[in-house]
């Protein structure tokens, strides 16, 4: 499977993001083989008709959507190109981190690294403008560099950002009250650097020197679910991607994920999802892909 590289090239001198029309990569929206990349991207379509298989769910597109994608989240797009208009903003998460001075900017926004929610944002045609606006002067300030043009982008990005945030929690019913700490986000985060040789709500918790209460409030209070249930989401995601884009067996896939026997990671699979791997890979490899993903409807 192709993975598509951050192009820095691209990229205004000093800030290390690219803003512009959908026509410029046009190409890997209207091709339909599986590829991820290694960034973020935001992208803001006025005009969509078809689906996109992201993160194992199939979203249905139309007009007025906003898509949010995380770095080597697999995806297959299956677009019109004959009704196809849209704007992005790509960026990889050192970069934000390192802008905002904040290494965990990324796992506040409710959109990104997301598993329970949806990946998408339904809004007005005048909701869209007034994104593209914003989006409209960062391309202007990365291709007209002034001095403070590096200032003015920050500002500009961290309302986006945010207000973006904001409205995505307000349509899923997130909370948006500041947390007492930064324990949910620092949880996430860990998440995604040890699912493969950790599942113990534990061993996060001590990673973080804190206790198991003290994680599970913290994560309760920031996303509406218990520690206990993002963790097994995020590594049943890691096991159906095995399933999926890989070769090995489940044998081989308990052993990757430092399960003690493939019985045990076949009966927690059949637990989350009352399917077995097997009947699982069937379904997927017969094209019942909204049914095995968790298809999301607009």
């Amino acid at each position: 499977m192709r993975t598509i590289k951050f192009d820095k090239t691209q990229c205004g001198v000093e800030v290390l993001l690219r803003v512009g029309s959908g026509n410029e990569i046009k190409g890997a929206y209207t091709n339909t083989e599986v590829y991820n990349t290694d960034y973020f991207e935001i992208l803001i379509f006025r005009k969509a008709k078809g689906y996109v298989v992201l993160n194992q769910r199939k979203i249905s597109l139309s007009d007025n959507t906003i898509v949010f994608i995380s770095p080597f989240q697999k995806r297959q797009w299956k677009l019109d190109p004959n009704h196809l208009d849209f704007t992005f903003l790509i960026f990889q998460e050192d970069f934000l981190n390192d802008f905002f001075a904040d290494k965990l900017f990324t796992y506040r926004l409710l959109y990104f690294y997301q598993l329970d929610y949806p990946l998408h944002m339904k809004v007005t045609a005048e909701y869209i403008q007034k994104a593209c606006s914003t989006l409209t002067e960062i391309h202007t300030e990365l291709r007209e560099a002034n001095p403070d043009s590096e200032h003015l982008i920050r500002s500009l990005l961290y309302y986006l950002l945010l207000k973006l945030n904001r409205d995505y929690a307000r349509q899923n019913n997130l909370p948006l009250d500041k947390p007492e700490n930064n324990y949910a986000y620092q949880f996430k985060k860990l998440l995604e650097l040890h699912i493969k040789e950790k599942q113990r709500i534990s061993e996060y918790a001590d990673l973080m020197g804190i206790s198991r209460i003290t994680l599970n409030k913290a994560v309760q209070a920031q996303y509406n679910v218990t520690a206990t249930h993002l963790l097994k989401q995020r590594l049943l995601f890691e096991i159906k991607n095995y399933l999926i884009h890989s070769d090995l067996t489940v044998a081989d896939i308990a052993h990757e994920l430092h399960f003690s026997e493939p019985n045990h990671l076949m009966r927690f699979f059949k637990t989350q999802t009352s399917q077995t791997t097997t009947a699982f890979l069937a379904d997927y490899q017969n094209g019942s892909k909204a049914n095995s993903f968790g298809s999301e409807a607009q």
